[in-house]
């Protein structure tokens, strides 16, 4: 015997469940947006890759919103990125460098 279609039949409702990190506020004052298209930027010009120099941005963006609050704070390690600590120990097994995108980041950050 099948309810669909007929009066009063059961409806199911389902409960909503909330995103996996949560709700935040959207950037209104526009506060983190020149990172912004400086990462969207970086990524126009390597094609779509997230390339090591767009990633040091995405990282800044991220840093910029837990900052003023427009996100939850989380370490970098929880959002995919590797904490200052292992990049060292990785950075001097693979020799001295000086990434631009660090200096780029710096200089809008005014860091």
């Amino acid at each position: 015997m099948s309810t669909f279609g007929s009066p009063g039949g059961r409806q199911i409702i389902s409960k909503p469940n909330p995103p996996e990190r949560g709700s935040f506020p959207l950037d209104h004052e526009a506060e983190c947006q020149p990172i912004m298209k400086q990462y969207l930027r970086c990524l126009r010009s390597h094609r779509g890759i997230n390339d090591d120099e767009c990633r040091h941005l995405s990282k800044g963006y991220l840093q910029c919103r837990m900052d003023r609050n427009l996100m939850a704070q989380d370490s970098m390690r929880n959002l995919g990125y590797q904490e200052p600590e292992q990049q060292l120990k990785d950075d001097a097994s693979n020799g001295p460098s000086d990434p631009p995108a660090a200096k780029k980041l710096a200089e809008v950050t005014g860091k």
